[in-house]
């Protein structure tokens, strides 16, 4: 497919969570230069965390499994393990209906960074080439980013900010891929000076118009620490978006009401995260253009999960290597 002038040019990867980073891996292990760029001071992607009062938090996606068959995800997830990065935390949640515990679900095993889960995207991005701190402005024809011709483009990122980088001059093809919805999401993390709450891991709300999911951080972790996260749902975080902190009162109180937390906290912070999950995945794992412009992340590779978004990654990169290497 490509002009063997365009050998020497670089593959680019536009967003630094952890499908681009995946897919810039796996370009790079087939011998093929990859520039990644990512808008913010730290990759990582949904996969953030936040250091506050000497904890660090993750306020973004909570855990990840292994799904049965994925030996790609598997191994890569071992090396974590084996070097300290991952923990196996829990196959058991607590389930709620409104503000009420009502019992118990068991699931696959979840996993948990032990400093979060932001550093596996850094051990996934050691050896590659990245642009911190790059805002990039327009993908089109040729392939380019922002003016420069490239081998291809990869738009690792939810779909509407995908769509948003696309020159008018692009194939409508491409923006087509992109149009998928997403759902909003308040995260809200607050710390206590000690633990005061019913003990869970991990809590699956259901039917309440505030809250969608409460972790345990400290027992994500492993440290103990009190540091509770909850997820607020969509309705509430649509009708928030221009003033999260307006959320904190009600999220903040129906947290304390369905843990029965005893104690008024130290600290209370919220995240905005406008595009926070597909409302619904594509089971096609990645797409790519006849114009050298590729998509991939949890939007994609149903369901949306971080071994999703992993495996898109992998996959388009090692499509990409199989193209134009």
């Amino acid at each position: 497919m490509s002009d063997p002038r365009d050998r020497d040019r670089p593959f680019a990867v536009v967003g630094g969570g952890i499908a681009g980073v995946a897919c810039a891996q796996a370009l790079q292990a087939a011998g093929l230069p990859v520039v990644v760029y990512d808008r913010g001071r730290r990759i990582g992607g949904r996969m953030a965390v936040r250091e506050v009062d000497g904890h660090v938090v993750d306020i973004g996606a909570s855990y990840f499994t292994v799904p049965e068959g994925d030996d790609a995800f598997a191994a890569v997830v071992a090396g974590w393990e084996e070097r300290g990065l991952a923990r196996r935390w829990t196959d058991t949640f607590h389930v709620a209906e409104g503000g009420t515990l009502t019992g118990t679900k068991a699931g696959p095993l979840r996993w948990a960074g032990t400093a979060g889960l932001r550093p596996l995207v850094d051990d996934l991005a050691r050896g590659l080439v990245v642009e911190q701190g790059v805002e990039v402005e327009d993908v089109g024809p040729g392939p380019s980013v922002d003016g420069t011709p490239v081998r291809a483009a990869v738009l690792a990122m939810p779909g509407p900010q995908a769509a948003d980088l696309m020159s008018d001059e692009l194939d409508g093809a491409v923006e087509a891929a992109a149009s998928t919805d997403w759902e909003p999401c308040l995260a809200l993390y607050a710390g206590w000076s000690e633990r005061s709450w019913t003990e869970v891991d991990g809590v699956f709300v259901n039917g309440s118009p505030v809250l969608d999911w409460v972790a345990d951080d400290g027992r994500r972790r492993g440290d103990g620490a009190p540091v509770l996260v909850a997820h607020s749902t969509a309705a509430l975080a649509a009708d928030h978006l221009d003033d999260p902190d307006a959320a904190v009162p009600a999220l903040l109180g129906a947290l304390c009401d369905l843990l029965e937390v005893g104690r008024e906290p130290s600290w209370v912070k919220v995240r905005r995260w406008s595009l926070a999950r597909p409302a619904r995945a594509r089971e096609e794992p990645w797409f790519l253009s006849d114009v050298g412009v590729g998509l991939c992340g949890d939007g994609w590779n149903a369901p949306s999960r971080v071994a999703g978004a992993y495996g898109s990654g992998r996959l388009l990169g090692e499509e990409l290597a199989r193209r134009y290497g």
